[in-house]
C-alpha cells in the first residue's frame, strides 16, 4: 500500500494552522474492515467553528479581489498534487471507509477533476448590460462570490464531496469553513495538506473536524458571517439545516436522499444492463445516494434478466478494500449493516423471495454477501426508503406506463436509470422522470461538467458544471446615471 504518512493529520486545519481542540478531546477513527482504530482526530465544537468561520471571514476580502487567473493557478496546482498522490490518498481513504482500492483511486481523481474544471470555470464569471431606461443611464450586472460557504460531506464519498463543493465556493471567489463526516476525516485532512503545499493563503480553506456535528452545523447555519450552507446528506438532517438557516436567510444547496429507479425495457442489450445494474447498484457496497434503489425489469426479460446479474453477483469478490480483486468492502458500520438486513426482512416477510446472499459475509464483521430479491412490490420498506447496502431488489413491470407511475411513486427526486434499444422510448421516458438526473444506457453519472442535483425532496440547486458555479455568486445590479 501507498505510504501515506506525509498526509496523515489528527488535528483541524483553522487559518492555515493546525490546531486540536479547546478541550484536548479526541475521537477514534476506526476502519471498518477490521474494527481497529486507525486515528484519534481533534473532536471540537462550536467554539473552535466560530474561530474558523472568523478566520474565513477575515481572509474572504483578499481572496475575492485576487484575480481570477491568480486564484486559478492555486486551485490548479492543488488539482495536480491531487493526482500526483492518488495512490496515497486512495490508501488512507480505504483505510478510514471501507471501499475498494480502485474505487477509491477512482473518487480521487474524480474529484480532482473538480478542482482543475472550477479553476478555469472561475475565470469565467460574465456579468451583463441592459438597455437602460433613459439615454443618460447604463445598467451594468455583475456578478461577485456570494462570501463564507459552510460545507458539510458524508462519509461515503469523503474526498470528492468536499472538492465538488470547495472546487466551485473558492473558484468563485468565495472562502470556506468544512465539516466532514466524523466516520471519515482524514481524507479531508489530507486534501488540506494538498491545499496548502498548493499555496492556498491562510484561512481560504478552513476544516473542523468533531463528533457533535449538531453543535457545528448550528454555527454554520447561523453565524452571521456564513453567507452559504451546502450540504450532502439525509434529506431529514438536510430540512434542519434549511430551517436553521433560513434565521439568517442563507443561501443553501442540499444535495439529500435518493431512491434511484433503474429500469429494463424489454428492448435493452441486456449484457449492458446488467453490467450497469452491477456498477450502479454495487458500486461502494450500494453505500451511494444515487445508487439502483429499485429495480424495475420488464416481464419478457424478467428471467433473464435474473439469472444474468446473479450469475455477475456471486462471481464478485468481498473483503477488506486493499485486497486485490476486492469488488465489494465492508459496509461502513452496524447501523448501515443492521439497515440493509431489515429492509432483506421486511420484503421476504411481506412476499419476495432471496435469490442470493443477504448474510454475513465469510469475511466476518461488515460485510455482507450481496443480495437478490425478486417479488418486490409498493408496500415494502426497500421500495420507500434508500436501503443504502449491497441489497438489489427486482420488480417486474408489463408497460411504459406502469413503470413511470411506480418510478415517480416517491418523495425523492436525485437519479434515475433506464435501458431501451427504441428510440422513441429514450425521449418519452427521459422527459416523464420526475428526477434532476437521468441516465439512458449508462450507469455512472458523476462529471465535473455535468449538473450534478436532484429535484423534490432530493435537494435544492447544483454541483458540477457552470450552473454549481452560480451558487456561489450573487448578481448585483448597478444603475450609474448623469452620463
Amino acid at each position: 500500500m501507498a505510504d501515506t504518512q506525509q498526509f496523515f493529520k489528527e488535528q483541524s486545519f483553522i487559518n492555515g494552522e493546525w490546531v486540536k481542540a479547546d478541550s484536548g478531546k479526541t475521537f477514534a477513527v476506526d476502519n471498518p474492515a477490521d474494527g481497529k482504530i486507525v486515528a484519534n482526530v481533534a473532536d471540537m465544537g462550536a467554539p473552535e467553528t466560530t474561530r474558523a468561520v472568523e478566520a474565513a471571514y477575515a481572509a474572504f476580502p483578499a481572496w475575492k479581489k485576487m484575480l481570477a487567473k491568480d486564484r486559478a493557478k492555486i486551485l490548479r496546482k492543488w488539482s495536480d498534487l491531487i493526482v500526483a498522490n492518488a495512490d496515497a490518498l486512495a490508501a488512507l481513504l480505504t483505510m478510514e471507509q471501507g471501499k475498494p482500492l480502485a474505487e477509491a483511486k477512482g473518487e480521487i481523481i474524480n474529484g480532482a477533476g473538480f478542482i482543475e474544471w472550477y479553476a478555469d470555470e472561475g475565470r469565467r464569471v460574465y456579468g451583463d448590460t441592459i438597455p437602460p431606461m433613459k439615454d443618460s443611464a447604463r445598467i451594468i450586472i455583475t456578478k461577485e462570490p456570494i462570501g463564507v460557504v459552510g460545507a458539510i460531506t458524508p462519509w461515503n464519498f469523503p474526498s470528492s464531496m468536499i472538492t465538488r463543493k470547495l472546487g466551485p465556493a473558492l473558484g468563485a471567489g468565495c472562502t470556506a469553513v468544512l465539516k466532514p463526516a466524523a466516520e471519515t476525516p482524514l481524507s479531508a485532512l489530507a486534501l488540506a495538506v494538498l491545499a496548502e503545499q498548493a499555496g492556498m493563503p491562510k484561512g481560504v480553506f478552513n476544516i473542523v473536524t468533531g463528533k457533535d456535528a449538531a453543535a457545528i452545523g448550528q454555527v454554520l447555519t447561523t453565524h452571521p458571517h456564513v453567507k452559504k450552507i451546502s450540504f450532502t446528506g439525509s434529506t431529514e438532517v438536510g430540512k434542519v439545516l434549511l430551517a436553521q438557516a433560513a434565521s439568517t436567510v442563507k443561501k443553501s444547496s442540499m444535495e439529500l436522499g435518493g431512491n434511484a429507479p433503474f429500469i429494463v425495457f424489454n428492448s435493452a442489450d441486456l449484457d449492458k444492463a446488467v453490467e450497469g445494474a452491477v456498477a450502479s447498484k454495487y458500486r461502494n457496497a450500494g453505500q451511494t445516494c444515487i445508487c439502483a434503489n429499485r429495480i424495475y425489469v420488464q416481464d419478457g426479460i424478467f428471467e433473464e434478466f435474473t439469472r444474468r446479474l446473479t450469475e455477475k453477483v456471486k462471481a464478485m469478490k468481498i473483503g477488506p478494500g486493499n485486497e486485490a480483486g476486492v469488488s465489494i468492502g465492508p459496509l461502513i458500520n452496524q447501523k448501515g449493516f443492521d439497515k440493509a438486513r431489515r429492509h432483506i426482512d421486511d420484503a421476504v416477510a411481506k412476499g419476495a423471495a432471496l435469490v442470493y446472499g443477504g448474510g454475513q459475509n465469510a469475511a466476518g464483521g461488515l460485510f455482507m454477501t450481496p443480495a437478490i430479491l425478486t417479488g418486490m412490490t409498493p408496500d415494502m420498506m426497500m421500495t420507500q426508503e434508500e436501503t443504502f447496502g449491497p441489497v438489489a431488489g427486482l420488480y417486474r413491470f408489463a408497460d411504459e406506463a406502469e413503470v413511470i407511475a411506480l418510478a415517480n411513486d416517491t418523495r425523492f427526486g436525485l437519479a434515475s436509470y433506464f435501458y431501451t434499444n427504441e428510440l422513441g422510448q429514450a425521449f418519452r421516458v427521459a422527459e416523464a422522470l420526475e428526477y434532476g438526473m437521468v441516465a439512458v444506457n449508462e450507469s455512472l453519472l458523476s462529471y465535473e461538467a455535468a449538473p450534478f442535483g436532484g429535484v423534490k425532496e432530493s435537494g435544492l440547486g447544483r454541483e458540477g458544471s457552470k450552473y454549481g458555479l452560480e451558487d456561489y455568486l450573487s448578481i448585483k445590479y448597478t444603475l450609474v446615471g448623469g452620463i
